[in-house]
Order: C-alpha cells, then sequence, then structure tokens
C-alpha cells in the first residue's frame, strides 16, 4: 500500500507548500499530491518540477464540483504534466482531453458535496461507479470513504475492492493510525493524508511534520507486518 502525501489542508494547497516540501527532504516519500486551488500557478508549477527532481510520482486531486471548474483543472494538470489525476466525475470527458498525455485517470466513486468534500452514495453506487471507472478505462478510483454520508467507510472500500482491478486511492479524513491498518486490511492500494499530518492529528504528542509522516510510515509497516 502507498502513501501519498497531500500539501493540502481544508481541500487546498497550502501556502508554503515550496518549504513544506524542502523540509522532508529527507523522508523517503515516493508519491506527492496537491490540489490547484491555494496557491498561484506560478507556484504549483514549481511544485510540480520539485516533486519530479525528488523523484516521486506526482498527483494533482480535483476538487471542483461543477463542470467547467472540474475540466478547468483537468487542463491544470495537463499543463502541469503530473503523472496522476484523481477527482472529478466527468468521465468521458476528462479522458478525451487527457488522451495521448499519458496522465493516468482515478475519478470519484460516489457522488462528491460540497468542499470540503463530503461523500454521497452507498456500496452499491460506490461499486457501480468503480464499475464504470474500469470500463471507461481509468486507471482506478478515488474513493473519500472516511467522508462518507451514507455508510461505513471500510463497507464502501471493500464494496470498491470487489468491483474493481484498477488502483484504489482512499483519500480525505485519515487521521489515525489504526484507520491505515484498516484500510491496508480492506484491501486499499493507496491513501492521502494532507490536513491530519499538518494538524498534528497522527501523532498528538510530537509537533513535527517530519513526525507525523512518520507515525504514517509506522502505521503501513505494521499493517505490511501483519498481513
Amino acid at each position: 500500500m502507498d502513501f501519498i502525501f497531500m500539501l493540502t489542508r481544508d481541500d487546498r494547497t497550502v501556502t508554503d507548500c515550496l518549504r513544506v516540501l524542502d523540509s522532508v527532504a529527507d523522508l523517503d516519500i515516493g508519491h506527492i499530491g496537491f490540489k490547484d486551488i491555494g496557491v498561484d500557478p506560478a507556484t504549483l508549477a514549481r511544485l510540480h518540477r520539485r516533486i519530479k527532481e525528488r523523484g516521486a510520482t506526482s498527483y494533482l486531486e480535483v476538487v471542483s464540483t461543477t463542470r467547467e471548474q472540474a475540466l478547468a483543472s483537468v487542463r491544470s494538470a495537463i499543463d502541469l504534466g503530473v503523472d496522476r489525476l484523481m477527482g472529478g466525475t466527468w468521465i468521458d470527458e476528462t479522458q478525451a482531453l487527457l488522451a495521448g498525455t499519458g496522465i493516468e485517470y482515478l475519478p470519484f466513486a460516489g457522488e462528491p458535496l460540497g468542499h470540503p468534500t463530503r461523500l454521497a452514495g452507498g456500496p452499491d453506487r460506490i461499486a457501480d461507479d468503480c464499475r464504470r471507472a474500469e470500463t471507461a478505462g481509468c486507471a482506478g478510483v478515488d474513493l473519500l470513504a472516511y467522508r462518507a454520508t451514507d455508510a461505513d467507510p471500510l463497507d464502501l472500500v471493500r464494496a470498491a475492492r470487489a468491483a474493481t482491478t484498477g488502483r484504489l486511492v482512499v483519500a480525505g479524513s485519515i487521521t489515525t493510525p489504526a484507520q491505515i491498518r484498516a484500510l491496508a486490511d480492506a484491501g486499499a492500494d493507496a491513501f492521502t493524508i494532507g490536513s491530519a499530518a499538518f494538524n498534528g492529528s497522527l501523532r498528538p504528542d510530537a509537533g513535527t511534520l517530519g513526525a507525523q509522516l512518520t507515525a504514517v510510515a509506522e502505521a503501513m509497516a505494521a499493517a505490511v507486518a501483519h498481513h
């Protein structure tokens, strides 16, 4: 299972994202993402360049809830040249824009609502969306399991895992090592953490971002050992 470190807080890229990236340079983080809101396009371009210079896989997650804004985010992802685009629900239009770019697309499963985003939809809806994404040629799905309004988060993860052979990324509101272990048990391929690391939720007794990210690495190691 992969950990995607999101340079985001409350679904916005943190304004000091370049400094934050430098501060964790000694940690072996192979997957790093951001949103296309919170900082200006020039800063995003510098951020993405530095992520790729580290040898990490880059992610842009779409949080826009309108078609026009979501497709604008797709165009931003293309301009930046990210490796993977996550989020959004306009699969056909997005896939058409991404054609030939080599960018892998993982749309939302379920119905994202509002900002910060909540997730509507039960296990059947999630499974249907996963199958639809796979049929459309998507690389996987982005599942906001722990922001679910209609179901138990892990029920959604298990439903998604059973419905797709693609990459299953669980994003949003993952705040504890226990959740990380549960996601591994339920079959997630990757998970994102942003706000929880900046807020100190993962290791409340420690003060640095590095300590929070180390807690994530330890939880992942424990999950692997458990398996």
